[in-house]
């Protein structure tokens, strides 16, 4: 047995373990959830499954519940992925300075990613409804200092605001990378030239962080599509409904409804929406690395 061969049995080693364990949680279920969708069924195994074909995909578009989380969902994935990349481009200019807390400051910024998304989504529960209303009430200013789950406009902004600190912190670190990785001779070649801070980074930085880039859009575009835990913890999906998510539509469809087959039929919708979007981002963002 040659070396090659060896190499490649030593792979096969060391990831038929997690091969194994993806297939059987990951695989095998999206098959079944595929076949599931197909049917009536509420679920329950003793129950029987009526085979309805294509009837459950046919529903979505005049289902109202599913089209408004769709736009909601879209809405918040599109303000929420430029602010999240926008906060976190700038923390990583400032961990990048000579600035000498910049050690702590790159810490403090990345604890937030560090919380789970449910105890995250309670935190800012209790300070934007509870903390806001107290102030609002001691300071008599009620009309700035509100219960933000109240208003369908003020939650939703609230979704925005917590999925943005949560975030921020851990794409930060990719454009630090990113950031690290460019020459210093470049940068002090430019600086010969006479360039200033703003042109050096638009004409310099910004274009050789294109990987980074590619790879902050798609792990934010696929964040905020798939969020769930933070919107059951902080909206619930209130005010009215005005908050509920793609994911939770999905959630309460399957396992509040009871209508198995239905929410599988959606949730394989949600599935090819995620997986368009995502791969025709990083299709884009890829001939642009190549045109720098």
């Amino acid at each position: 047995m040659n070396r090659k061969n060896k190499d490649i049995g030593w792979y096969l080693l060391f990831t038929l373990p997690l091969l194994t364990v993806f297939t059987i949680v990951v695989i095998v279920p999206f098959f079944i959830g595929i076949r599931y969708s197909f049917f009536e069924w509420d679920g329950m195994a003793l129950n029987p499954r009526i085979f309805v074909g294509f009837d459950n995909f046919l529903r979505l578009p005049s289902d109202q519940h599913f089209i408004n989380s769709a736009v909601i969902t879209t809405l918040f994935t599109v303000v929420s992925v430029i602010s999240i990349n926008l906060l976190g481009l700038i923390f990583a200019l400032i961990a990048t300075s000579k600035l000498r807390v910049r050690n702590i400051g790159r810490t403090m910024l990345f604890m937030p990613y560090l919380i789970g998304g449910l105890i995250l989504g309670y935190i800012w529960r209790f300070i934007l409804r509870d903390v806001m209303q107290t102030i609002g009430e001691i300071t008599g200013w009620e009309g700035i200092f509100v219960n933000w789950f109240l208003d369908p406009t003020l939650a939703f902004w609230g979704m925005v605001v917590v999925a943005t600190w949560q975030m921020a912190g851990y794409i930060m670190i990719i454009y630090i990378t990113g950031l690290q990785s460019i020459s210093d001779e470049v940068i002090e070649a430019a600086n010969v030239d006479g360039a200033s801070y703003w042109q050096t980074l638009l004409r310099i930085r910004f274009p050789l962080l294109m990987p980074s880039f590619t790879i902050c859009l798609f792990m934010t575009l696929n964040h905020c599509f798939r969020i769930f835990d933070v919107n059951l913890a902080l909206t619930g999906g209130g005010p009215a409904r005005a908050t509920v998510m793609f994911a939770m539509n999905i959630h309460q469809e399957i396992f509040a409804l009871n209508n198995y087959g239905y929410g599988q039929a959606k949730a394989i919708v949600f599935f090819l929406i995620v997986a368009l979007v995502t791969l025709f981002q990083v299709r884009m963002t890829k001939k642009r690395e190549v045109m720098m």
